[in-house]
């Protein structure tokens, strides 16, 4: 399984996102910091979940971060879009 399948596999599972886009952008960083030979490194995500609406942005981050888990130590960079 992708590092991609596993995101949307574990967002979708924490919560029911009406929206979910995850962008693999590891080729854009080709011989920056943390990329390595098969990307998967560095990843764009949008989410739009009733679950996390009401939480501040910090508290958005860290929920999204707590449904990755141990995934996040395979990234090297996250950009979050959340709403």
């Amino acid at each position: 399984m992708t590092v991609k399948d596993e995101i949307f596999q574990r967002l979708t599972a924490a919560f029911s996102p009406e929206v979910l886009e995850i962008q693999d952008d590891s080729e854009k960083h080709r011989g920056h910091g943390g990329w390595r030979e098969g990307g998967e490194t560095h990843f764009n995500v949008t989410i739009r979940a009733a679950e996390l609406a009401g939480l501040s942005r910090v508290a958005r981050h860290r929920a999204v971060h707590k449904a990755l888990g141990d995934l996040t130590t395979r990234i090297h960079a996250l950009a979050l879009d959340i709403g």
